[in-house]
């Protein structure tokens, strides 16, 4: 009985990390739409094995970087080529929730138009 739990686990997991992929590939995609440098590589062996390398450039030399597989999940954010943070497991995808709001307001207050107050 509590190898079933654990198979069922099992396939809970990979079915976030197949949700996180779909979800990665159109991020990268909206975020090319609106200018900003995206990328999102997907892997999959074809039996259980699937993940995704997601990368976008947040401004100069800032860039972060979110990794899924079967094996974990980490969000790794640097500067200038250092390493400034990095998040695992359910933070690297609250801090990929995070960072997407915020990418999302900063372009809604760029787009809509301004109202002048005399």
């Amino acid at each position: 009985m509590v190898f079933c739990v654990f198979l069922r686990l099992a396939e809970q997991y990979r079915s976030v990390v197949q949700d996180l992929v779909m979800s990665l590939q159109a991020l990268a995609t909206n975020l090319s739409k609106q200018g900003i440098t995206a990328t999102c590589y997907v892997c999959d062996d074809g039996q259980h094995g699937s993940g995704a390398s997601f990368m976008a450039e947040l401004g100069e030399q800032h860039m972060v970087r979110f990794l899924v597989s079967d094996f974990g999940i980490s969000w790794v954010e640097s500067r200038n080529g250092r390493e400034l943070v990095k998040f695992e497991g359910a933070e690297a995808i609250q801090e990929l929730q995070r960072i997407t709001g915020n990418l999302q307001r900063s372009r809604s207050e760029c787009s809509s138009p301004q109202l002048k107050q005399g």
